[in-house]
């Protein structure tokens, strides 16, 4: 044992070194990839080794063929998509995980596990001001807390028959949602069998917020038709310019037809720590489901998604299987968690997020989302104040949404061409990494403000950049 103990600190020191390192020279590595499609598969070996190989061997592997194949999600440059922050107590927490190996899928396969999720959630719901009735769990992500949310409102409004007896006699169910919303809800809905078809996509106002006089409309004509509409889905930030659903006005809407309501605030949840910020969910007594991404703007590495459930028992009774070898004397006491979603296999992500939470304390976590909506800001009126460049979409948070429009060019395809060779030029430079979305058919750039350890120089040497490729268009 004392040798096995000895082998691990030497090794574990190199990969200690490494990660500090990395750390060290992140801001000088290329954001995005600068590989070639099969470069870094064709560089490793056709067959599996029959023998060890030391530490020392891996990591210079590492180094030589690996690293070069990674996009630095955790650069300061990184401005693209939405990021998957990560921060240093996240990665302890990921460590001390990996070091237990714990499966948290049952209270006794190990209380902590169970009980740590339990409290975390709770002072998560407390610091977004949700209504305490709401109970929380942790999945791995949104998508598959909005499949959870969508197999529990079937089941809730079938009495629990399709899972018994499949969709057989059933009515044709119908799930609403914006034209803007993520592709997780349509995947959610095929996976769930109702059919992509039966997927009511309502169009969005001049915002790109879901219209609810669109969306009653929609309600009324299915209901002509003999549909049963079961479900709408709002969207707390769209991943296009993170709008922001009227949810007070679906709420209503909800309440009239007697709907199942989920709120997707994937990424802009994080958001609701902020007392300017609550506005967004205005109208969430009536909410069934919510979801918000730590994993997203609140520095925990992926995956952590906190799904908050009215109904803890429509969930359990929609998910709970418990075979001879899984009874236990504590259940009916605690929460089992694998009840609560699709896996029994749960990993101990709980711990990440305590530490997070413990490590900042709420006052700086605020500070840090004040300061990415601070650069926000600026690079808003950058936008606006230049000649040949426009915002395509309203600022709601820190997601920038323009494109670069030079006098006298007013053809759209013209203009989509050139952002979008815009970016990519940006992109190969290697000195930032931004991504694209369409807004009413135009090429849009999306400049995302959040990365863990974002600061204004790094934004400024990013305008820098794009006005420089821009030059040589």
């Amino acid at each position: 044992m004392a040798n096995k103990s000895e082998d691990f600190k030497n090794q574990a020191q190199q990969i200690i070194d490494w990660i500090t390192g990395y750390f060290e020279r992140l801001e000088d590595l290329p954001v995005k990839s600068q590989v070639q499609p099969g470069e870094i598969y064709d560089q490793l070996p056709k067959e599996a080794p029959e023998t060890g190989e030391s530490i020392e061997q891996i990591m210079e592997d590492m180094n030589k063929i690996i690293l070069p194949g990674i996009t630095h999600w955790q650069s300061p440059k990184f401005f693209a998509y939405f990021p998957a922050n990560s921060s240093l107590p996240s990665l302890f927490a990921e460590m001390l995980t990996a070091a237990m190996g714990v499966q948290g899928m049952k209270w006794e396969t190990s209380p902590a596990a169970a009980e740590l999720e339990e409290k975390v959630m709770n002072w998560l719901k407390s610091e977004i001001r949700l209504p305490d009735y709401f109970h929380g769990v942790i999945q791995d992500s949104a998508s598959t807390a909005t499949l959870v949310s969508l197999l529990t409102a079937r089941e809730k409004y079938s009495d629990y028959s399709i899972n018994e007896y499949g969709f057989y006699n059933q009515p044709t169910f119908r799930i609403y949602c914006s034209a803007e919303t993520h592709s997780s809800i349509e995947r959610a809905v095929k996976i769930a069998g109702f059919g992509k078809e039966n997927l009511v996509k309502v169009p969005v106002d001049s915002e790109n917020k879901l219209d609810t006089i669109e969306l009653e409309g929609a309600i009324h004509k299915d209901l002509q038709s003999g549909y049963k509409p079961l479900a709408v889905i709002a969207t707390i930030g769209t991943t296009g310019t993170t709008a922001i659903d009227p949810l007070m006005a679906i709420a209503d809407i909800k309440n009239r037809y007697d709907l199942w309501l989920h709120v997707d605030a994937a990424y802009a949840g994080t958001a609701l720590l902020l007392d300017d910020y609550q506005w967004m969910i205005y109208g969430i007594e009536q909410v069934d489901t919510f979801v918000f991404n730590p994993h997203k703007w609140l520095f925990t590495n992926f995956d952590c998604s906190a799904y908050y459930v009215k109904d803890k028992e429509a969930l359990t009774n929609t998910f709970q299987i418990v075979p001879e070898y899984l009874k236990t004397q504590t259940d009916d006491q605690v929460n089992n968690y694998s009840d609560w979603t699709i896996p029994l296999g749960r990993r101990f992500r709980a711990l990440k997020l305590w530490f997070v939470l413990r490590y900042y304390g709420m006052n700086q976590i605020r500070e840090k989302l004040r300061y990415h909506l601070q650069l926000a800001s600026e690079f808003k009126q950058w936008v606006e104040a230049a000649a040949d460049f426009e915002l395509l979409a309203p600022v709601t948070l820190n997601v920038i949404s323009f494109r670069y429009h030079p006098t006298g060019v007013n053809d759209e395809k013209k203009l989509n061409a050139l952002n979008e060779q815009l970016l990519h030029s940006v992109n190969k430079t290697g000195k930032m990494y931004f991504t694209h979305t369409k807004v009413d058919g135009k090429y849009t750039l999306r400049m995302v403000i959040g990365q863990t350890d974002v600061e204004k120089r790094h934004v400024e040497e990013a305008w820098e950049v794009i006005n420089k490729e821009r030059g040589k268009l």
